[in-house]
């Protein structure tokens, strides 16, 4: 029996900008949503997975998004969609689903109760025509459509005020082909890879945020000098001060120090949040689209790190596979290259070596990490084996790691009407922020 792998996958517009995510299945029939055709034989088996595990962590992962996800006619008949508010899941049907009366039948019940719907690998036939007052979406595979059925599809899409997706998208070629045709949206590894130039200016670069990276990860952090950086900088002592005194640590008493929110925290609690605290209140410094990339950072960093709980005969530590994960995407923060980059960051030679070439025992922890990100099934198995990871643990330490970014990224984030930034504090108040 195959293993069983639920991941999540980005859609994005034509901007790079996230709209959704399409919630991919692999496993038994691949029924869920991984482009091949159901096996009837395995179907309800399948279906019970899918639906044991959406009933489990609906509530906690996947609240707040706009989800993709492909129902079989078996999904459909369990009313799985009603796991999901109509804000929050588009129900998407291939070919197996529309041939089935009943199953159609529903679909059009969900689309009378305000549900959206999306249709896989569009074709050019009337029976797919015949459903274009019932959907919101068309979904596109460029790699079975010719440019000409392509083009008129869209272009039928639009004058009926419907989008489109293009699916796949895989390499340069595809997404340059996508964007000829005029589709609303892009699916794919390439697409999911393709984040902003620059997340910040290099003035603000330059600055504290890299020296507070700097300081944090040495081999003996030295506390006052973090103490240093971040109490020079609004933003920095803003952001320490917002997310000590957050529901998260559960204070009795409101800290006002960064000196006492350095020690509430912990060195570990600091190293994990400080890269994110620094850009959550930094926006006006953040191109459009940074906040993806960050938390894509973030979501490395944390799965690297969990999957050391399980990977046998590794070189590296958990905290070091933390900031492997976390460094992977610094070329994009700083302008230099990655080379130059890791020679100035305090990171196990295997880890370096791992972001630079993918070679040993850490290169494949990162490797896992991506294919991960990007559903590469076979890929998946094989890394997992060699590492000694239990294939079958795999989805929940993902969803896990999903979870608990999610929710620190909505600390970070989060308005708190009655904390103001250093800046537009009482002046009473501000001088008594260290200095």
């Amino acid at each position: 029996m195959s293993s069983k792998y639920i991941v999540r996958q980005p859609i994005k517009d034509c901007n790079k900008k996230t709209i959704g995510y399409e919630i991919r299945y692999h496993g038994e029939n691949h029924a869920f949503s991984d482009g091949e055709r159901s096996v009837t034989v395995t179907d309800f088996a399948a279906a019970d997975t899918i639906y044991s595990f959406l009933t489990q962590n609906t509530d906690k992962l996947l609240r707040g998004t706009l989800n993709f996800m492909t129902f079989t006619t078996t999904l459909l008949m369990k009313k799985t969609p009603r796991l999901f508010g109509k804000d929050e899941v588009v129900i998407q049907i291939d070919d197996s689903v529309i041939i089935h009366p009943l199953a159609m039948h529903i679909v059009q019940q969900y689309v009378k109760e305000g549900y959206q719907v999306a249709v896989n690998e569009f074709q050019f036939a009337p029976r797919y025509l015949a459903l274009l007052d019932s959907i919101d979406y068309i979904k596109l595979n460029l790699k079975t459509t010719s440019q000409m059925t392509l083009k008129n599809i869209v272009d039928i899409a639009h004058s009926m005020n419907k989008q489109c997706i293009a699916t796949e998208v895989d390499s340069e070629e595809l997404y340059e082909r996508a964007m000829k045709v005029g589709v609303d949206a892009l699916q794919g590894t390439y697409v999911a890879s393709q984040l902003t130039t620059k997340a910040h200016s290099s003035g603000y670069l330059q600055s504290n945020f890299f020296r507070l990276l700097m300081a944090i990860t040495r081999d003996e952090p030295n506390m006052e000098e973090i103490e240093r950086i971040i109490s020079v900088d609004a933003t920095l002592t803003y952001g320490i001060l917002k997310m000590v005194n957050s529901c998260y640590f559960a204070l009795r008493h409101r800290v006002n120090t960064v000196r006492q929110a350095i020690v509430i925290m912990g060195l570990g609690e600091l190293r994990q949040w400080a890269y994110l605290l620094s850009a959550s209140n930094a926006e006006n410094q953040l191109e459009e689209g940074a906040e993806d990339f960050l938390r894509l950072s973030f979501m490395r960093a944390s799965f690297c790190s969990a999957l050391m709980n399980y990977a046998k005969n590794m070189p590296i530590s958990k905290p070091d596979a933390y900031m492997m994960g976390m460094f992977s995407t610094l070329n994009y923060l700083i302008d230099a290259s990655m080379d130059e980059i890791l020679e100035q960051v305090p990171l196990r030679d295997e880890a370096k070596e791992a972001l630079l070439k993918r070679t040993g025992r850490c290169g494949m922890l990162y490797d896992l990490a991506l294919s991960y990100e990007e559903a590469d099934w076979s890929r998946i198995d094989d890394l997992a084996e060699a590492l000694g990871i239990p294939t079958n643990l795999l989805t929940s330490v993902y969803f896990n790691c999903m979870e608990e970014v999610n929710r620190v990224w909505k600390e970070i984030t989060s308005p708190e009407p009655n904390q103001l930034p250093p800046e537009d504090m009482p002046e009473d108040e501000a001088a008594a922020q260290p200095v």
